[in-house]
C-alpha cells in the first residue's frame, strides 16, 4: 500500500526556512495502514520507520534496524493534555528500541529514521538527537521523557550541514504523522494575517487563524480562574501550559510569554477564557465579525 502527498510547508532548521513543493511516500509492507510503515521523501537519503509498540517484536529483524538511527518514542498524555515523548539515538538503533520495549511502560508507537545509503554515523544521529530535544523543549508542545540534555558532537562544518538538511527532511514528515510536538510557533509578518480579539472580564487576548490552528499571540492575557463547568481536558492544557511556562501569572490575571498555537480556535478561546468556548463565535475582529462570519464572507456565497 502507498500513499503519496505533497506540500509546501515551511520549516526552521539551523535559523533558517526552506520552502519548496516535496512528495513523500508512505509504504505499508504488510498492507495494513495502522502496521509498519515506511516513509521516504523525494530527493531524500534517509527513510523514517513507523512501528506500533505491539509489532516490535515481528519487525525487528528488517535490516534498518542494524542501521545508525535517531528515534521518538510517543505515548499519549499522562495526567495532561500533551502527548508524551522520548527522544533518543542508536548505532544500530534496534538494540536500543528492544530496550525501550521491555524498560519504558509509556509509549505505543515509535518512529525512527535511518540514511539508505549508509550516510548516517554515530556523530551524525547523535546531532539529531541533540537537535530534536531543543527543539521540543523550545515548542513546548509536548511532555519529555528525557532526563539528560545531551551535548551536540564535535562535526565540521560540512557535516554540521549535511545533518541539519537531513533533519529538515526528517522534519517535514511528522506532520503527516499528527506528530507536531518539535515546531514551535513561527509568527508570519503578512498584511494577509486577519487577526482577531477576546476581551472578557478585563483581558484582551489576540491570535490569528492558520493551516495547522489558531495561534495565540504572545502578550496576550488570560483569565486566571476557571469556571466548575470546565471540560477537563481545557483545564488540564492550561495548568500544561503554565507549568511550562507558556502562561505565566500577572497580578489577576495569565499573561502568554510566546506565540502558542492550538489545534482549533475553540481549544484557544477556552484557554484564555478559563471555560469551553465555540472560538468561531468568541473570537471577534476589529470590525465585529465573529470568525464565523469571516470565514462566511471569505467562502462567498453557495453554489447551486
Amino acid at each position: 500500500m502507498n500513499h503519496i502527498y505533497s506540500g509546501d510547508r515551511q520549516f526552521e532548521a539551523q535559523g533558517f526556512s526552506t520552502a519548496r513543493p516535496f512528495s513523500i511516500r508512505i509504504f505499508c509492507p504488510d498492507g495494513n495502514p495502522v502496521g509498519l510503515r515506511i516513509i521516504s521523501k523525494s530527493n531524500w537519503t534517509g527513510c523514517g520507520l513507523v512501528c506500533p509498540r505491539s509489532i516490535l517484536p515481528a519487525v525487528k529483524s528488517r535490516k534498518e534496524f542494524s542501521q545508525p538511527g535517531v528515534y521518538v518514542l510517543v505515548g499519549p498524555p499522562e495526567n495532561s493534555e500533551l502527548p508524551k515523548i522520548y527522544v533518543g539515538e542508536g548505532d544500530p538503533v534496534g538494540p536500543r528500541l528492544e530496550q525501550h520495549y521491555a524498560n519504558k511502560e509509556f509509549w505505543t508507537w515509535a518512529i525512527f529514521f535511518v540514511s539508505t545509503d549508509g550516510s548516517l554515523n554515530k556523530a551524525h544521529v547523535q546531532h539529531l538527537e541533540a537537535r530534536l530535544l531543543y527543539m521540543a523543549r523550545q515548542a513546548k508542545r509536548a511532555t519529555l521523557d528525557n532526563v539528560n540534555v545531551p551535548q551536540k558532537p564535535a562535526l565540521s562544518e560540512a557535516e554540521t550541514a549535511d545533518a541539519e538538511s537531513f533533519l529538515a527532511d526528517m522534519l517535514s514528515t511528522f506532520p503527516l504523522l499528527g506528530l507536531a510536538v518539535f515546531e514551535k510557533t513561527v509568527v508570519v509578518k503578512s498584511s494577509s494575517r486577519h487577526e482577531f480579539k477576546i476581551e472578557a472580564k478585563g483581558i484582551i487576548a489576540s491570535g490569528y487563524e492558520t493551516p495547522d490552528g489558531f495561534i495565540v499571540l504572545q502578550g496576550s492575557k488570560a483569565v486566571c480562574g476557571e469556571v466548575p463547568s470546565i471540560h477537563h481536558y481545557l483545564s488540564d492544557l492550561r495548568k500544561d501550559l503554565q507549568s511550562q511556562g507558556v502562561m505565566v501569572s500577572q497580578g489577576d490575571h495569565l499573561a502568554f510569554t510566546q506565540d502558542y498555537l492550538f489545534n482549533s480556535p475553540s481549544t484557544a478561546a477556552g484557554a484564555v477564557q478559563g471555560r469551553s468556548a465555540n472560538g468561531r463565535i468568541d473570537w471577534k475582529d476589529n470590525s465585529g465579525r465573529t470568525l464565523k462570519e469571516f470565514q462566511e464572507e471569505k467562502m462567498g456565497p453557495s453554489v447551486g
